[in-house]
């Protein structure tokens, strides 16, 4: 494999002290062993691949799904729980510029979708996932950012045929948001949720329609003549199609044609012990709804129905335990600047994780360009609860030649270019994040 972390990254450190596997029980997942046929191969058991999986099943093809480790063990089990809007960083200008205004609504669109779309698989599947959060809020940390909240109600009101609410001042206190704050601006699309028990939830869903899934079985080859053959270190797999499906944790040679088209990034995540009514109280913060805020080291956080505080926040080109300490320090001062009066609570649980950016700031699902009856999902920008399950569902029509019954916009069809640096690329994030950090954005 050729990993742009170390080794370290992709090991058991930096998920050690994830609070989301404390939550699910334990799962046996088969080895896969010996030769093996089937009408489609996945990696990766993330949103990704378990949704192509679930929908390839039920269209009655034969699924194998393979992962290095097991379901929800990268970022699927290890995000913040937000099934939001989102999916791609490009700013609506360079939408409307590179797809035409049409495909910028378009785009925008799917992305509500996709949040219906999850919330209709949890339904019909009755995924208990500890739902909760009527939409996602944005968090104005100045009065500019505040400034730009009625443009961006409008443009939420337009592309998504849904009305915002704006909350400002005093109004703050009385909803439960008290805080270095200058205002809210709460989209009513998404909800959050636990999001390993939702990916255990498909995982549950797809094996119940049919498919087969392997953990522990990294994929180290594969081979593209006439059939698709991967190969894990005890098995072989021949499949007609094959979708890679695991962004973050990509390798630049599984298959080649992913090299230097992908950016894995760090985020980090905190979760406290429960917190008192007393201790709520005190802070002035006790909605249940998602909140999060446009720095560059972007900020995410709720309350959640066990009353513990979800802290994350970007950073990082460097992965190592240390680093990954001194990274646990940073989101701990950030989390105790925004919430002074819980600056003593304990932090029980601190992990990182790795999301994914494109060079366009854009998810990609669809065929791998010169590579016949293969197909990739990838590159959802910190944001892929909703969207990467919505991609999975993309890629099952694409594996059995239907067209998507779904919004399958051109901002999706349009595949990643590469970076630049080739396996040195995480440098060109090097001066954003000095700049973020000498403006504590």
């Amino acid at each position: 494999m050729k990993r742009l972390f170390p080794a370290y990254t992709y090991g058991e450190g930096p998920r050690a002290g994830c609070f989301w596997p404390t939550t699910v029980s334990a799962r046996d997942w088969p080895v896969a062993r010996g030769e093996m046929s089937c009408d489609v191969a996945i990696v990766g058991a993330g949103y990704t691949g378990l949704s192509a999986a679930l929908h390839l099943a039920q269209g009655g093809a034969d699924v194998i799904l393979l992962d290095a480790e097991y379901p929800g063990w990268g970022a699927s089990g290890r995000n913040g729980g937000f099934c939001c809007c989102g999916g791609a960083k490009a700013s609506d200008a360079m939408l409307a510029r590179r797809h035409g205004e049409s495909g910028r609504r378009d785009w925008r669109r799917t992305e509500a979708e996709a949040v219906r779309f999850a919330e209709s698989l949890i339904e019909s599947h009755a995924i208990e996932c500890d739902r909760h959060s009527e939409g996602e809020t944005l968090m104005a940390q100045s009065d500019r950012a505040l400034a730009g909240f009625e443009a961006e109600a409008r443009r939420i009101e337009t592309d998504l045929g849904v009305t915002p609410t704006i909350i400002t001042g005093s109004d703050l206190a009385r909803n439960g948001m008290s805080g270095p704050f200058h205002g809210a601006l709460t989209n009513p699309v998404g909800f959050a949720l636990n999001p390993m028990k939702y990916a255990l939830g498909l995982a549950d869903a797809a094996t119940a329609a049919g498919a087969r899934i392997y953990g522990h079985s990294p994929v180290t080859r594969i081979d593209a003549e006439g059939r698709h053959t991967l190969y894990t270190p005890e098995g072989r797999v021949h499949a007609r199609r094959i979708v890679i499906a695991t962004n973050g944790y990509s390798s630049d040679d599984l298959p080649d044609w992913l090299r230097s088209r992908y950016l894995p990034v760090q985020s980090n995540v905190i979760v406290t012990r429960p917190l008192t009514e007393d201790e709520i109280s005190a802070q002035g913060w006790s909605t249940a709804q998602m909140c999060f805020d446009h720095r560059i080291f972007l900020h995410y956080f709720r309350l959640m129905p066990d009353r513990r505080m979800l802290f994350g926040m970007r950073g990082g080109l460097v992965s190592s335990a240390a680093s990954d300490a001194a990274m646990t320090g940073r989101t701990r001062a950030h989390f105790e600047a925004m919430f002074p009066a819980w600056a003593g609570i304990e932090t029980e649980f601190s992990w990182t994780g790795l999301l994914c950016f494109s060079a366009s700031l854009t998810p990609f699902a669809g065929p791998i360009p010169n590579m016949p009856g293969a197909f990739a999902g990838l590159c959802y920008h910190g944001n892929g609860v909703a969207m990467a399950t919505y991609a999975g569902a993309i890629l099952a029509d694409l594996a059995q030649d239907r067209v998507p019954n779904r919004p399958y916009p051109d901002v999706m069809r349009t595949p990643p270019g590469r970076f630049p640096l080739g396996r040195f690329r995480r440098a060109t994030l090097a001066p954003l994040y000095a700049a973020a950090a000498l403006t504590g954005q």
